[in-house]
C-alpha cells in the first residue's frame, strides 16, 4: 500500500514544546518551518497548514502559528476558499534558511554580554581602563561565531536543501496524489453538507 494514500485522521506526534528543545538556539518553530516551505518547492497549488501537518506528523496548531509568520516576511502567500493554502511567494532560490529562521523567531544572539568582567571583587569601587578598553573576549568569541552562523543560513537557499534531499524521482507524484486526494475529499464534504442543508430546509418546508 501506497505509504501517502489518502487515510483517515490520526493524532498527530506529540510536538515537542519550547522548553523541552535541549537548550537549543532555535525551537522547534523554526524547524517545522523549514521542513513545511520544502513541500511548497515547485508546487503551483496552494497547500493547507492542516495538510502540511498531517504530512508530517505534526501538530496543526502548531503549523497554523508558523505560516502566518512566514507570510509576514514575505516568504510565502496565502489564498482562502475550500482549495486555499499557502505557497512560495518568491522563487526557493531566493529564500535563505536565515530569512526563515528570523521570520519566525526574530534574531537570536548566542550570548547576551552581561560585563561579566566589571564585577572583579579585585576591582573594588573603579574598574581600571586596561579590563574593559576592548570588547569581552568571550562576547567577542560569541559575535564571530554567531557570524559564521548567520552566514551559513544566509548562504543557504531553499532550493539547495531541496536539492539535495535523496528523495525518489516518483516520490513527489506521490505527494502530488496524496494533497490532491485530501483537496477531493475536503470538497465531497463540502458539497455533501450543502445537499443536506438542502434537503433539510426542505423537509422543513
Amino acid at each position: 500500500m501506497n505509504s501517502l494514500q489518502p487515510h483517515a485522521e490520526k493524532p498527530a506526534r506529540k510536538t515537542p514544546s519550547p522548553s523541552r528543545d535541549g537548550g537549543a538556539l532555535y525551537g522547534a518553530a523554526v524547524e517545522y518551518g523549514m521542513h513545511c516551505l520544502t513541500w511548497l518547492v515547485d508546487r503551483d497549488a496552494p497547500v493547507s497548514s492542516r495538510d502540511l501537518a498531517e504530512l508530517q506528523g505534526v501538530s496543526p496548531a502548531m503549523i497554523a502559528k508558523i505560516m502566518p509568520r512566514l507570510e509576514k516576511a514575505g516568504i510565502v502567500a496565502s489564498s482562502n476558499g475550500i482549495n486555499g493554502g499557502y505557497r512560495l511567494a518568491r522563487p526557493a532560490e531566493t529564500i535563505s534558511m536565515l530569512d526563515v529562521a528570523d521570520a519566525i523567531e526574530g534574531r537570536k544572539s548566542l550570548i547576551t554580554c552581561r560585563e561579566v568582567r566589571r564585577n572583579c571583587a579585585l576591582f573594588e569601587e573603579a574598574v581600571p581602563r586596561w579590563a574593559i578598553r576592548r570588547v569581552c573576549g568571550i562576547h567577542a568569541i560569541m559575535l564571530r561565531a554567531e557570524k559564521s552562523m548567520r552566514d551559513e543560513l544566509a548562504r543557504t537557499s531553499l532550493r539547495d536543501v531541496v536539492d539535495n534531499i535523496p528523495a525518489p524521482p516518483d516520490f513527489a507524484p506521490e505527494v502530488d496524489c496524496w494533497l490532491g486526494a485530501r483537496t477531493a475529499s475536503r470538497e465531497q464534504s463540502r458539497i455533501s453538507a450543502i445537499r443536506a442543508g438542502t434537503r433539510r430546509r426542505s423537509s422543513d418546508d
